[in-house]
């Protein structure tokens, strides 16, 4: 691979900056609201464009309804990135709490075994850290969200440095 050295560079920086957010959690916290709200504003906006390719009012009025919406919450969360932050913690615990008994639903339709404990303890463990977040909510939410980023980029980061020396000695 000719540029290995770009993706160890990328390794790097994903790393530091992941321990950086481990080291700095309300920032990293009000940093991911920010770049969130601007993923949101992004998207809302494009929605909106999309809308008037859609095919009759009924699709047309419920595309830019939606891509409103969805606009507005970038705006806020923007603007108010500290609300923003108690927000997003919140769905998180929520988003975590569903992705649990989804987990455990679908259990039941494999015919694997060995997958369903699989899903059972997977399942088990997003339902625990969903009840942790919610249980200490607000007072998670200045950890919560930083903690997740932290944990992918650091793990991106290892991820991208191990690809990187293993292309170089190829």
């Amino acid at each position: 691979m000719k540029y290995w050295v770009l993706w160890l560079i990328s390794g790097l920086t994903s790393l530091f900056v992941g321990l950086y957010a481990l080291a700095n959690p309300l920032a990293a916290s009000l940093a991911a609201t920010v770049i969130t709200g601007w993923l949101f504003t992004l998207v809302g906006i494009l929605i909106l464009i999309s809308a008037f390719g859609d095919q009759g009012w009924g699709g047309r009025l419920l595309t830019i309804v939606l891509g409103f919406f969805v606009f507005l919450a970038g705006v806020n969360l923007i603007a108010e990135p500290l609300s923003g932050v108690l927000s997003l913690t919140f769905l998180t615990g929520i988003f975590l709490l569903i992705l649990g008994l989804a987990r455990i639903v679908l259990r039941l339709s494999l015919e694997v075994a060995r997958l369903r404990w699989v899903l059972i303890i997977a399942g088990a463990l997003s339902l625990l850290l969903g009840s942790m977040v919610l249980a200490n909510f607000p007072r998670s939410a200045a950890v919560v969200l930083s903690l997740f980023l932290a944990i992918d980029l650091i793990s991106n980061g290892i991820t991208l440095i191990v690809l990187s020396l293993s292309r170089r000695s190829s």
